[in-house]
């Protein structure tokens, strides 16, 4: 049986979210959310590393009894334990969970007062003003649970974030070519846009002339398959046993690039193709593109581009967003890719809250082929990270040295993510600040202030010349937390006025600076750190899923400051040096 990481991570945190609620021992929920976190950042699949008798205890944070239930679900595909925790909570509180106004605490509150259990039961109550009156809640804490369900009915389901459906789409991928005939097989749509979040999958695909029937019966097989929707010729729909709705397409090779080119996207920029094609007098579908009824093109993608006059566009760029016209001037952008790459700037030891070494770190980063990686340990505001004081923080930059002595072919960078005040201060002295370098300045408490103040706030940040990276700008997680209100486009120019750079946080379920900025950021001139904020060696990894948000907010290996050597880094950082 295959299971994902992701899959052994979601049924250990829908195990401690359901030990919150029922408030048990805080000391054992953090545990399964810590092995959570560790098998999401495993290299390779749990599953294997259990078939294979692999001792799961040589992770740290991992004990007996963990690597134990981690066995039991890579090897079965659930817990018995949450079966248990079934009968005792119920389970429909996990639908809570989905809202970003909410945690296992209030859910549990909730429940025990009012027997709330659905989110339509939650909505009932709020309506019939049930919720304000309860203990630590009030008429603001009510009116967002209304916001986040309204925001919730909008969108429907939650989408998997792009990076949990990239193991998925790797191993049809992966399974279907294997099957005898399979010529191509392409992950389309928004997944293949590279899009923060992904509803479901839409996989294409070609074969030799007689195995459609074979490539189309072994994708209904595939070991992760739920339920089988649709089961035809040319078309058939499957669901996994994550939810997620996967639909294979088979077509003729001589259409390839046409059908590539309209499954993959988006509806606005096919329509615009269409519209240049219809100006020629050509018609475009995902058959071809017909001058009457002879097919001219739409063998290759290029192919259909080039009929309407237009350069190769990238996958990322396919919004409708100036990518048209860009590519009939001549001006699309060669997109950064992860080559280009030469260092990180945002990442955690164990110092504070990550959970490798300094060597182990600088090891890691090494072996990427990297030049250099910053070091930025959270400051003393974080206080449940650990946060570095004045005194902790120069120690933190003696052992920096000490590992740079020790170590050849990286450079550990003495850095610190340095918490912006509520009144825009920062949170270390900038006799320590001048001393690091680089600061990573990012905001992680009163998150909820008006749109100017929180504006304001950050902008008066930057007028410090110690601070160099604006750090996950907006505070967004995905599918979780709203970003913040604030002025992103003129917290750019600020940017610029104060030659700030401003980060492009990796993490996947941030992604922050969003794309559209970083575009504009980039068309201001204002640079970008394409960062990890790793917690951890795997955590260094993240930087595919970088490259990919960078790529659809048009950035160029110019746009980004760490496709610099480390001389050239230094000079662009430190405005007070």
């Amino acid at each position: 049986m295959i299971i994902h990481n992701n899959e052994v991570r979601d049924i250990l945190n829908q195990v401690a979210d359901l030990m919150e609620i029922k408030e048990e021992n805080s000391f054992r929920v953090r545990a399964y959310r810590e092995a959570a976190r560790i098998v999401e950042a495993m290299p390779e699949q749990v599953s294997k590393m259990v078939e294979a008798g692999e001792d799961l205890t040589r992770y740290r944070g991992i004990g007996k009894d963990l690597a134990g239930k981690i066995r039991e679900i890579a090897e079965t595909g659930t817990l018995a334990q949450l079966k248990e925790l079934g009968k005792e909570v119920p389970v429909s509180l996990l639908e809570l969970m989905k809202l970003p106004s909410l945690g296992p605490r209030k859910i549990s509150q909730i429940y025990k007062t009012l027997g709330v259990k659905t989110l339509e039961e939650l909505e009932s109550a709020a309506k019939q003003d049930k919720i304000a009156g309860l203990s630590g809640f009030g008429e603001k804490t009510q009116q967002k649970i209304l916001d986040s369900l309204e925001r919730f009915k909008k969108s429907g389901e939650k989408r998997l974030l792009w990076s949990d459906a990239e193991p998925f789409a790797r191993s049809l991928q992966k399974y279907l070519k294997e099957v005898g005939g399979a010529k191509k097989i392409v992950v389309v749509g928004s997944f293949r846009r590279g899009k923060e979040t992904v509803g479901d999958l839409d996989i294409l695909a070609t074969c030799s002339q007689g195995s459609e029937q074979d490539l189309m019966a072994a994708f209904v097989r595939f070991e992760g398959v739920k339920n089988v929707l649709a089961h035809g010729k040319t078309k058939s729909s499957v669901i996994l046993r994550s939810g997620l709705q996967v639909d294979l397409r088979i077509v003729a090779q001589v259409s390839h690039g046409s059908a590539l080119h309209y499954f993959t996207g988006s509806k606005a920029h096919n329509i615009a193709v269409r519209r240049l094609g219809l100006e020629r007098g050509y018609r475009i579908n995902e058959y071809g593109v017909y001058e009457g009824e002879k097919r001219i093109a739409g063998k290759t993608e290029k192919e259909v581009y080039t009929s309407v006059g237009l350069s190769f566009i990238e996958p990322e760029l396919r919004e409708n967003l100036g990518e048209i016209e860009a590519a009939e001037d001549g001006r699309l952008p060669v997109l950064v890719k992860k080559s280009d790459i030469r260092g990180d700037l945002h990442a955690h030891t164990r110092r504070t809250d990550g959970h490798g070494s300094l060597r182990e770190m600088a090891e890691a980063a090494k072996a990427k082929g990297y030049e250099y990686l910053a070091i930025t340990e959270h400051s003393q505001k974080v206080a449940m990270a650990g946060g570095l004081n004045e005194k902790a923080v120069r120690a933190h930059m003696e052992d920096i040295d000490r590992i740079n002595e020790a170590l050849k072919g990286i450079r550990l960078l003495k850095g610190m993510e340095v918490d912006i005040l509520a009144d825009g201060t920062l949170d270390l002295p900038d006799s320590v600040l001048r001393e690091l370098d680089l600061a990573v300045c990012s905001v992680h408490y009163q998150q909820r202030l008006d749109r100017k103040k929180q504006t304001e706030r950050i902008i008066r940040a930057m007028d410090n010349p110690n601070m160099d990276i604006l750090g996950h700008p907006t505070s967004r997680l995905i599918n979780t937390r709203e970003p913040m209100d604030i002025d992103l486009e003129k917290i750019i120019e600020a940017a610029k006025e104060r030659s700030v750079v401003i980060e492009l946080n990796a993490q996947p379920d941030r992604l922050d600076l969003p794309h559209n900025y970083c575009k504009i950021a980039a068309e201001l001139g204002v640079k970008i750190a394409l960062s990890t904020d790793a917690h951890g060696t795997d955590g260094l990894g993240f930087m595919d899923n970088g490259i990919i948000a960078a790529r659809r907010g048009w950035l160029t290996r110019a746009d980004i400051i760490n496709t610099r050597s480390l001389s050239r880094l230094r000079r662009l950082l430190r405005r007070n040096g």
